[in-house]
């Protein structure tokens, strides 16, 4: 299927609802609503910080549900038996998913906030801020990837089992990564609060979101589930914005001290975006991909499952800190940075495909 440039500009607004379209205005609305309430009401969210069982926040818990189990909804597992179909452009995503982007963030994190931009951050959190990009990193794939893909005119098929590849991977490998890299960092890792993040945020989200979708199509069908989706959709977004609300409520006073942290910590994060995705893109054309799956393979590639990663990162350092603030940092920059990568892509469609052994 191919796509005119008029229709090209046109789909993000056709492709992407009113709150994706705008999540980057939500986020910065919520950055400015948490900072004045947790300034001048400091009482409530002092009580919610105190709601907890084994480090983890309830009202987090919570809320991190109803934001993950939504897009889980959306992932057919059965549809991982279209790897074959499409194995050169998944090995691709895989290979800069779990080989390139936790560590790229890694490096890039070191470089810049303990060695150029160390002078203009507080000292005792960079650190923790190089842990929140390490966790952001680990964490592949979110429900906005299905409309990039939408986007791009990318394969479906390979888009959805590519999801379902990288959820099932996550189970196994976030962990280890994780710890891995905030053990060379010299990070202290709380390997206890860890796994049971990966089991709270990962396992049970993939677990109950797998039953309740096969139980709805075995009783009313697709249409049931599209209903299903519709309804839940604003309810997820809904709680990712209450926590950002949440997480700045704690973190108002230091940014208020600093603001230039949150442009200082977007620096890594959009550096590795346009890393990831051109690198996977390149590759893609050089290994002779269509690029129909070449494009949502680059997508995928730089987008990150930011949702898991500021639960992960509140539980592990809590609220107030620094690797809280870096996730939310990469919420902030996600949607407008990835509507410019689809451009790229769709824009480089002729030459791409000038590029592909066939055409030559």
């Amino acid at each position: 299927m191919s796509t005119t440039p008029e229709a090209v500009e046109e789909s993000p607004q056709a492709a992407m609802g009113g709150f994706e379209r705008y999540l980057s205005l939500w986020v910065a609305l919520c950055i400015v609503a948490g900072i004045a309430l947790g300034h001048f009401f400091p009482g409530p969210f002092q009580f919610f910080g105190r709601l907890e069982v084994a480090q983890v926040t309830l009202p987090v818990a919570v809320l991190i549900w109803l934001m993950i189990i939504p897009m889980l909804l959306k992932v057919d597992f059965g549809a991982m038996h279209e790897i074959r179909q499409h194995w050169r452009g998944m090995g691709v995503t895989l290979f800069i998913n779990w080989a390139i982007k936790p560590f790229s963030m890694a490096l890039l994190g070191w470089f810049f906030l303990r060695g150029v931009f160390a002078p203009y951050l507080p000292a005792d959190q960079i650190d923790s801020y190089i842990a929140g990009l390490i966790i952001l990193a680990a964490a592949p794939c979110t429900a906005m990837v299905f409309v990039w893909s939408r986007l791009s005119d990318g394969e479906p098929n390979f888009t959805l089992s590519q999801v379902a590849v990288n959820d099932t991977i996550m189970i196994f490998a976030f962990a280890p990564i994780v710890g891995l890299l905030l053990g060379l960092s010299a990070i202290t890792v709380p390997w206890k609060t860890l796994f049971l993040s990966v089991a709270l945020y990962i396992v049970i989200p993939v677990v109950f979101a797998q039953w309740w979708r096969k139980r709805l199509l075995r009783r009313s069908g697709e249409a049931a589930l599209a209903s299903l989706l519709d309804r839940l959709h604003p309810i997820s977004l809904s709680a990712l914005l209450a926590t950002l609300v949440l997480l700045f409520g704690f973190q108002g006073e230091q940014i208020l001290a600093q603001p230039l942290i949150i442009v200082l910590l977007a620096v890594p994060i959009l550096i590795q975006v346009y890393f990831n995705s051109g690198l996977a893109y390149l590759l893609n054309r050089y290994f002779g991909v269509a690029h129909c799956v070449a494009a949502p393979s680059a997508l995928i590639g730089a987008s990150n499952f930011f949702e898991l990663a500021v639960a992960t990162a509140i539980s592990l350092f809590g609220f107030a800190s620094g690797a809280a603030l870096a996730t939310v940092v990469g919420v902030l920059v996600e949607v407008p940075v990835m509507l410019s990568v689809v451009r790229i892509v769709n824009r480089t469609k002729g030459w791409y495909e000038r590029g592909l052994p066939a055409s030559r």
